[in-house]
């Protein structure tokens, strides 16, 4: 079992259609779903995913949802609610019903309020109900992150995308290296070990492990074994690479670590962090 934390589904051949990708987006506006999934994840032992939702309509949280019922593929869901509807929380309590229904993806316009009592309330609203919060960060972010996790210690965060760092196959941004030191003392924070190949400054990305190896050395050094996620952002990381070749990049580097640190990377340290339904 392999689980891989960061895919999005979609389907514009719907009625309604989707608000994204866009129509112009030659690469990614076209009909993804479980079956599609599995063909590219399988190959690599990729089993199951959670599914991060992408879509502003609120709608779209249910529909995810009830294709996940009829599916063991997705074994957890992470919805996308804007904080300033005044339904939020209705929704919350409305979405959270459904077991696979794991958190919500917050975005940089709660980070850069989260010093305001009523974000921090709105994220506490996720903790309040044993849900986690993924978040779209910046190097920059990573400080104020750690400051939400001083805060909301019994809510569970989830940095996507390896926080947006530069990849350059040489010593990673001080900054993020700075953030991600921030971030260690708080142990409900976790990163996610995806984007990193539409992070590499080099495009289209480097298939070499080697390349990443500073950036994955960093987090490794920071946060150890327990608190590294893996997710491959796909479809997304197609503009950059293969689904193959995301999978072989993180597995080159947690096989080096033991297979006790592969098997929390590819499924333990998720299942803590998404608290997703037992298969």
């Amino acid at each position: 079992m392999i689980v891989d934390t960061h895919t999005h589904f979609y389907d514009p051949t719907r009625p309604q259609g989707i608000p994204w990708p866009p129509k112009d987006n030659e690469l990614l506006h076209r009909t993804v779903l479980p079956a599609n999934f599995r063909d590219v994840a399988n190959p690599c032992g990729v089993t199951n995913t959670v599914v991060v939702e992408a879509s502003v309509w609120v709608e779209d949280n249910d529909w995810i949802l009830n294709i996940a019922k009829d599916d063991p593929t997705i074994v957890g869901f992470v919805g996308n609610l804007d904080t300033e509807d005044p339904d939020y929380v209705s929704n919350l309590d409305r979405l959270s019903q459904n077991a696979l229904f794991r958190g919500v993806r917050l975005r940089r316009k709660e980070l850069q309020s989260a010093d305001s009592e009523a974000t921090l309330a709105d994220m506490k609203a996720l903790a309040d109900r044993d849900l986690e919060m993924d978040l779209l960060a910046q190097p920059g972010d990573l400080v104020t992150v750690a400051s939400i996790a001083s805060r909301l210690p019994n809510l569970r965060i989830v940095c996507n995308h390896v926080a947006h760092v530069l990849i350059t196959g040489e010593k990673p941004d001080p900054e993020w290296v700075a953030g991600l030191n921030a971030i260690a003392a708080h142990e409900n924070v976790y990163m996610k070990v995806s984007g990193f190949v539409e992070r590499a400054e080099l495009q289209p990305a480097p298939t070499d492990p080697a390349y990443y190896k500073a950036t994955f050395d960093a987090m490794w050094d920071t946060l150890g074994e327990d608190r590294l996620v893996y997710g491959s952002n796909w479809p997304v990381c197609e503009r950059a690479g293969s689904y193959e070749t995301v999978f072989a990049i993180a597995d080159a580097f947690f096989s080096d670590k033991g297979d006790e640190a592969k098997q929390k990377y590819f499924v333990e340290n998720g299942k803590r962090a998404y608290k997703w339904v037992e298969l």
